[in-house]
């Protein structure tokens, strides 16, 4: 399960996301924007989306993951990373180097893009990298306990 939210700055790039991942078979639940309003909140939608990967994360559905959209992807990755269990990484263009490693060394759960600052095509392989990556685990694995306070 593939959780979605966005602000009305990332939400464009959401509704080309998720159209990518359903067509290639992902389970994807929408949590909003559900259309463009200059005036809204991220974290009327993140926050609700991020606490569902949290919770479903916690029971054991370890291939549930959240993509959240905005104008740097900052804000949606301060708020997502409030809630217990949440790794969110920040993506906005460049290496995609830091999406692997956000994955493979970090365990990321959740990726934050900033939508004013890539393509579609950028954004669309980011993602197709993050969720291909596999968290590697051993040292890494201790890092993350520590995070999370386990």
């Amino acid at each position: 399960m593939i959780y979605l939210a966005s602000d009305h700055a990332g939400f464009e790039l959401k509704e080309e996301l998720k159209n990518v991942l359903v067509q290639r078979g992902f389970e994807v639940k929408d949590m909003g924007a559900w259309s463009y309003d200059p005036e809204d909140d991220y974290p009327d939608f993140i926050l609700p989306a991020v606490k569902a990967v949290a919770l479903r994360q916690a029971q054991g559905e370890h291939t549930t993951f959240g993509i959240v959209c905005g104008g740097s992807g900052q804000g949606e990755a301060m708020a997502a990373n409030r809630v217990s269990g949440i790794r969110a990484a920040v993506y906005y263009g460049g290496s995609l180097e830091i999406v692997r490693l956000s994955r493979a060394h970090n365990n990321a759960n959740v990726l934050a893009l900033g939508a004013r600052f890539m393509s579609a095509q950028e954004a669309r392989e980011a993602v197709e990298l993050w969720l291909n990556t596999e968290f590697e685990g051993g040292r890494h694995e201790r890092r993350i306990t520590k995070i999370d306070g386990s």
